[in-house]
C-alpha cells in the first residue's frame, strides 16, 4: 500500500473511539461501523481492534471495507474502486494514511482490507499520537471508478497515401474578388477541395493571394469526428517554375472547422509581377489520421 502523511480529514467516514481499551474488550472479534454512502453505493468500516487472525493480522490493528447494503451488484457486475484508511495522530494534528490498488468488489468478494494496518505496540504507544487518551480516530474515502462512456479512436492511416494534382489560372490578372474552387480530389474517404482568392480574402483583400485546402465533404463526418491532414500548396508561372512554396501544414478539420490554409498566401503585387497572363498551382494532401468518438 502507498502510504503518506496528510493534513485532510478523510472525506467520506470517520470513526471516533472514545474509551478504546473498553472497546477492544466489548468488541473482541470486530466491529461494523454504520452505514455511510459514497460514490452512489452504501459501506461499512470494519475494525479488528485486537487483529484479524483469521488473516494473519495478530498483534496488529486490522481494518476493511464492505460493500453495504441489499443486492447492490447487478448479475455478474462488480465495484471498481480506490480506497484510503487513516488514522489520526492527535499531537502533530495530521493523519497517516493508506491506500490501496483498486480493488475489484463483487457478489463474491464483498469486503477489502487491511490485516496488518499497524502494529498494536505502535498504535497503543501515546507518543504516537494514535491513542491519547484512551481515545482513537479511525477513517476511509472511497473513490468508486465508474466508466462515463467518453473516450476516443484514432485511426492511423497506414500508407499515408498523398494526392497532387496541377491546376491552370487562366487570365489571372482579369479575375474578380469571388473565390474559386476546384474540382472536389478524394484523399481517403473524404473529398476536399482547393479555395483561390485572387483578390484575397476578407482583411487581405487587395493585399494578398490567399490559398486555402477545403473539406468538401463536412456531412460526412461522424458526430466528433475529426481528420488530420497535411496538405502543401504552390504557385507556379505557366512553364511550372515554383514562386512561391510556403512550409507544409498539418491541421484538424472537422464539421466546424472545414478549411484551412494561407490568407496571406503572396503578396498580390508580386504576383501580378510575375504572372503575366496564367498560373499554375498544384495541391499536396494526405490524411495522416481520423479521431472518432467511441461508441
Amino acid at each position: 500500500m502507498a502510504e503518506e502523511i496528510r493534513y485532510v480529514a478523510p472525506a467520506h467516514y470517520e470513526l471516533r473511539i472514545e474509551s478504546f481499551s473498553l472497546f477492544a474488550k466489548n468488541y473482541k472479534e470486530k466491529y461494523e461501523s454504520n452505514e455511510f454512502e459514497a460514490g452512489g453505493y452504501k459501506w461499512k468500516l470494519i475494525l479488528y481492534p485486537n487483529g484479524d487472525k483469521s488473516r494473519n493480522g495478530e498483534d496488529h490493528i486490522s481494518i476493511y471495507l464492505a460493500v453495504s447494503g441489499t443486492s447492490p451488484f447487478q448479475p455478474g457486475g462488480a465495484i471498481h474502486s480506490t480506497i484510503r484508511f487513516s488514522l489520526y495522530d492527535q499531537i502533530c494534528d495530521r493523519y497517516l494514511t493508506k491506500q490501496g490498488r483498486v480493488t475489484r468488489f463483487h457478489a463474491s468478494k464483498v469486503e477489502w482490507g487491511v490485516p496488518r494496518y499497524l502494529p498494536l505496540k505502535i498504535f497503543a504507544d501515546p507518543s504516537n499520537g494514535y491513542l491519547v487518551d484512551d481515545t482513537c480516530v479511525f477513517g476511509v474515502e472511497v473513490f468508486v471508478i465508474k466508466s462515463s462512456g467518453v473516450g476516443e479512436c484514432v485511426t492511423t492511416q497506414k500508407d499515408c497515401t498523398s494526392f497532387t494534382e496541377d491546376y491552370v489560372i487562366s487570365r489571372f490578372a482579369d479575375l474578380g474578388d469571388d473565390y474559386l474552387h476546384t474540382e472536389a480530389f478524394t484523399i481517403g474517404v473524404h473529398e476536399w477541395k482547393v479555395r483561390v482568392c485572387p483578390k484575397g480574402d476578407l482583411d487581405n483583400r487587395g493585399k494578398n493571394l490567399s490559398m486555402f485546402l477545403v473539406l468538401a465533404d463536412p456531412d460526412k463526418l461522424a458526430s466528433g469526428q475529426k481528420v488530420n491532414v497535411r496538405f502543401i500548396i504552390r504557385l507556379k508561372d505557366k512553364y511550372g517554375v515554383v514562386l512561391h512554396q510556403p512550409e507544409a501544414c498539418t491541421k484538424w478539420f472537422s464539421s466546424s472547422i472545414t478549411y484551412w490554409g494561407w490568407p496571406s498566401f503572396m503578396p498580390l503585387k508580386t504576383v501580378r509581377e510575375r504572372v503575366k497572363d496564367s498560373c499554375l498551382f498544384d495541391v499536396e494532401v494526405a490524411v495522416l489520421s481520423i479521431v472518432s468518438k467511441l461508441p
